[in-house]
């Protein structure tokens, strides 16, 4: 059996951002992260916000578990 030169993962062909090091995703994803707030693309929750979606994401989960 051959390994690949991306540390032996079976199937990777050692391209795109899944394949990267972790430190270089992290990397990348900041920078998309600081374009979309200079772009003014970029949503942050309040505190009022997070948590009417932690209520209906709760609701819906008790919804799902009583069938």
């Amino acid at each position: 059996m051959a390994s690949s030169s991306q540390g032996g993962n079976k199937g990777s062909s050692g391209r795109g951002f899944a394949s990267m090091d972790p430190e270089r995703q992290r990397m990348i994803a900041s920078q998309g992260g600081k374009a979309a707030h200079q772009s003014g693309n970029a949503h942050e929750f309040d505190s009022a916000e997070g948590r009417e979606a932690g209520k209906k994401s709760h609701s819906s989960r008790q919804k799902s578990d009583k069938r």
